[in-house]
């Protein structure tokens, strides 16, 4: 039977597959943060190291130190791993170890949640289906200032969860919308909606999820 398959000629690179990723970020990887979480892991390896070695020997202390670092070292890994993309506009993956996506438009769990650490205020969307949830970060604060997802992030998940299944997805992309236009006129970090939204979360918590009845009525109040 003749072969129907077209080889690629020899010293022709196959084309790639086409794919449809965009990043869910707001900050750059940092070496300068590799760097530290190393320090502090060698640190706190060789103080708990040396805790232990005092009262159970050397070998004792030598394995703990070692345990300590590795862990530490472990978890910095990981944490620098997690990066998260939109994929086919529709679809939030999130890889850290492994990978997991949760689907904008199946979605049945669409909440706000704000952290407060170190006087940087995160604004995120908590997207969950069935038992699988992932956090995206929509923006950061610090005083007066700070980052937000770009235009074209924000218009594509905007889409997505117009188009959602939960009646909790068109009031998340009306904010998102409203945060488009506040940024189109140019407006002030602390006039756009995701600050002011951000602002209502109590002070003094490092992580807080705003009731779905006061993203509605916030969403509903703007013009």
């Amino acid at each position: 039977m003749a072969d129907e398959t077209n080889p690629i000629p020899a010293g022709q690179v196959p084309p790639k597959a086409p794919t449809d990723l965009i990043p869910l970020s707001l900050t750059e990887p940092d070496r300068r943060r590799g760097v530290l979480s190393l320090l502090v892991a060698l640190v706190l390896g060789a103080a708990l190291g040396g805790v232990v070695g005092l009262i159970g020997g050397q070998t004792a202390g030598l394995v703990t130190a070692g345990v300590v670092v590795l862990l530490l070292l472990l978890l910095a890994w990981a944490s620098a791993r997690r990066t998260l993309w939109l994929r086919g506009g529709t679809t939030v993956v999130a890889r850290t170890i492994g990978s997991k996506s949760v689907d904008l438009r199946a979605a049945d769990r669409l909440e706000l949640l704000v952290t407060d650490v170190r006087g940087i205020r995160t604004v995120g969307m908590l997207v969950g289906h069935k038992s699988t949830s992932i956090n995206v970060a929509l923006a950061m604060y610090s005083g007066t200032g700070g980052r937000e997802l770009g235009i074209l992030v924000l218009r594509k998940l905007a889409d997505a969860l117009a188009g959602s299944e939960n009646p909790a997805g068109l009031v998340f992309s009306q904010l998102l919308v409203a945060q488009l236009r506040a940024e189109a006129k140019g407006e002030a970090a602390p006039e756009r909606p995701l600050f002011r939204l951000g602002s209502l979360a109590p002070t003094g918590k490092l992580a807080q999820r705003l009731r779905p009845e006061a993203i509605t009525r916030f969403v509903a109040s703007l013009d």
